[in-house]
């Protein structure tokens, strides 16, 4: 299988899914801009198809799912035009930014890893690959909004995507049918991501520390 339409439909489904929350989470990043409609569709798509279009590319599928088939970009510009005139009704848009991120990336790694699988990667390619394709898109989206992007903060944000990509390599390595594997990766993912939204967990930052004073005479300080 070479193209998008001919994914398996489970996969396509999963695929578009995540494609639909990563463009909310970036029309979400819009609004905090206050752009214009234009820039809504914009950010929505870079955010909804970057993910999958660096998954194609890596694994060698020509033509990219997007432009195989236009979908997934009407679909950016739809939830784009829908959160332009929605997103004042939203208390905290920060907040559900997360949320929706959340979602994609879990929908993200379980993807890009089945990508990988089917394209005949190895286990450990596939591995990266989903962690690639759940993270990339949000990249994008933050640095070309300005913000810090997600993956460079202290909070619990690659490793989920590892987990929920491990999690359903490991379940078809067991031989559990793929559909099985996949939402059980989806779901564990998702659920290291939202314990780290609802708990606040963060791996220990790196703290500085002042440096020594060598003595004159220690060969080390004289290095």
């Amino acid at each position: 299988m070479t193209g998008w339409p001919l994914m398996d439909p489970y996969i396509h489904w999963f695929d578009l899914a995540g494609v639909a929350v990563f463009a909310a989470s970036g029309a979400l990043t819009a609004s905090r801009q206050r752009m214009d409609v234009i820039g809504f569709a914009l950010i929505a798509i870079v955010t909804g198809i970057g993910g999958g279009t660096l998954r194609d590319l890596l694994l060698g599928i020509r033509p990219v799912f997007w432009v195989a088939e236009p979908t997934p970009l009407l679909l950016c510009s739809g939830v784009a035009v829908i959160v332009f005139f929605t997103a004042h009704l939203v208390e905290s848009r920060y907040r559900l930014l997360l949320w929706a991120d959340a979602l994609g990336l879990a929908l993200f790694a379980v993807v890009g890893a089945e990508r990988a699988l089917e394209h005949g990667a190895p286990t450990s390619v596939a591995l990266v690959m989903g962690v690639m394709s759940a993270t990339f898109g949000g990249l994008v989206r933050d640095v070309l909004c300005n913000e810090l992007p997600l993956i460079l903060r202290p909070e619990i944000y690659v490793t989920a995507a590892l987990v929920g990509a491990g999690t359903f390599l490991a379940a078809d390595s067991l031989g559990l049918d793929r559909e099985p594997a996949l939402l059980a990766g989806f779901a564990t993912g998702f659920a290291v991501r939202a314990a780290a939204l609802l708990f606040g967990w963060t791996f220990p930052v790196y703290k500085p520390r002042p440096g020594r004073d060598y003595p004159p005479d220690d060969p080390v300080g004289r290095r």
